[in-house]
């Protein structure tokens, strides 16, 4: 659940800097998104990961 909480803190973070790339063009925040899009896909990786873990030790 703590890794959860992390994604939803990591895409309120970045909610500004997807504004500035897309309505004012701001290259620099598109590299700052692109950074944020790639650490939330490692935290669903690893939210993947214990989920199947959790759920194969349940078995």
């Amino acid at each position: 659940m703590e890794k959860f909480e992390k994604v939803k803190e990591v895409i309120a973070a970045v909610e500004a800097d997807v504004t500035k790339f897309y309505d004012g063009g701001n290259s620099a925040a598109g590299t700052r998104v692109r950074k944020a899009m790639q650490d939330l896909k490692n935290l669903a990786q690893e939210i993947r990961t214990e989920v199947t873990e959790k759920k194969n030790s349940a078995k």
